[in-house]
């Protein structure tokens, strides 16, 4: 069942059934009316949303939570605000106020998170990781389980500094930008730490990196600032005996290989980067999630909803550690007669010969 194959995907032992997990997919009211025949919407009560949202979990059969704990809200006065565009039923998540704290390229490229958000106290975010899984695993005990750092280096950036700031101090001095990257790294290490001593068997470490367009700033820039920090956040976590999670929006083709060197055990992606080549040098020996096509399920036809399940089940199958996902989410606006094809092909062709 879902745990089951979720877990021995983890640990490449390729189970008989190509396991999968979805994003999204649980706020999008109408789909799970069709698929549960609960009575659910965007002014259902709380209680209402959770009972109809598992039982599409298992309906679906979910083999795999995606989940981190750490996000923007650490920083608290520090934090930028950008607003936010309508993405969820009914605009619920518009928000259009903007606010940063930063007001210059000179107080990103000197600001220090070790004196403005201070050392963490390792016990307390031990038991914040621990916490954040046991309420994980109550949720939703059927798949794996997880908790994670969200900021953990660009997505901190992002969400201190904002986009704006962000690009005029890395492209006023890079150099500087990157001792910025190296204090950062050396700050959110703490969480990483903590990660390593709690009882957490998954760890998913979140970063988006790149745009849709691939590096935002030159590869080497990467490979000094970025890469070798990556190496020192898994190393105590793959010391601990945890399965390390990567993720990231957009087009990371360029970095695979950089990714990979840094410890992961496994890969999260969009659409946007490439299964193919992953497929073909990692297959045998990571854990794969992804990349069906979003825009294929809001636009169809149904031949093209089926091609794109056939083509990540094709690569997939002989990889041991592969998931199928819809790479780049199912928001409220997917028809819901195409997701329940989608999901109809997929049962179709989940079992391996």
């Amino acid at each position: 069942m879902s745990y089951e194959d979720g877990w021995a995907a983890l640990n490449l032992e390729m189970p008989k059934r190509i396991p999968r997990t979805e994003y999204s997919a649980t706020m999008h009211w109408d789909l799970i009316q069709a698929v549960t025949g609960i009575a659910v919407g965007i002014h259902s009560p709380d209680e209402v949303k959770q009972q109809a949202q598992i039982a599409f979990m298992r309906a679906w059969n979910f083999d795999f939570f995606w989940s981190t704990l750490i996000g923007h809200s650490e920083f608290g006065a520090w934090q930028s605000d950008m607003g936010h565009a309508e993405y969820a039923a009914g605009g619920v998540d518009r928000r259009d106020t903007i606010l940063s704290p930063f007001k210059s390229v000179e107080a990103v490229l000197s600001f220090d998170p070790w004196e403005k958000l201070g050392a963490q106290d390792r016990s307390e975010l031990i038991r914040r990781f621990e916490a954040h899984y046991r309420a994980n695993c109550e949720a939703h005990p059927f798949g794996v389980n997880m908790t994670g750092v969200y900021v953990t280096l660009i997505s901190g950036f992002i969400g201190l500094f904002g986009w704006d700031m962000l690009l005029l101090a890395a492209g006023t001095d890079p150099l500087r930008f990157g001792a910025l990257a190296n204090r950062y790294a050396s700050w959110i290490q703490q969480y990483f730490d903590a990660l390593a001593d709690s009882n957490v068997p998954v760890v998913m470490i979140h970063d988006d990196f790149v745009w849709a367009s691939g590096p935002f700033l030159r590869p080497a820039w990467y490979r000094q600032y970025v890469f070798p920090n990556y190496r020192r956040f898994v190393a105590p976590l793959r010391e601990a005996g945890k399965k390390v999670m990567f993720c990231s929006d957009g087009n990371f083709d360029l970095f695979v290989d950089d990714i990979v060197a840094a410890g992961f055990h496994g890969l999260v992606f969009e659409p946007l980067t490439r299964l193919e080549p992953i497929v073909e040098k990692y297959g045998k020996t990571h854990v794969i999630i992804g990349n069906a096509d979003t825009r294929i399920l809001l636009s169809g036809p149904k031949e093209a909803i089926r091609a794109e399940v056939e083509r990540c089940l094709r690569l997939g199958r002989d990889c041991p550690g592969y998931f199928l996902a819809v790479g780049n989410h199912i928001p409220p606006n997917t028809p819901v007669e195409n997701a329940l094809y989608y999901n109809q092909v997929y049962e179709e062709l989940q079992w391996r010969p």
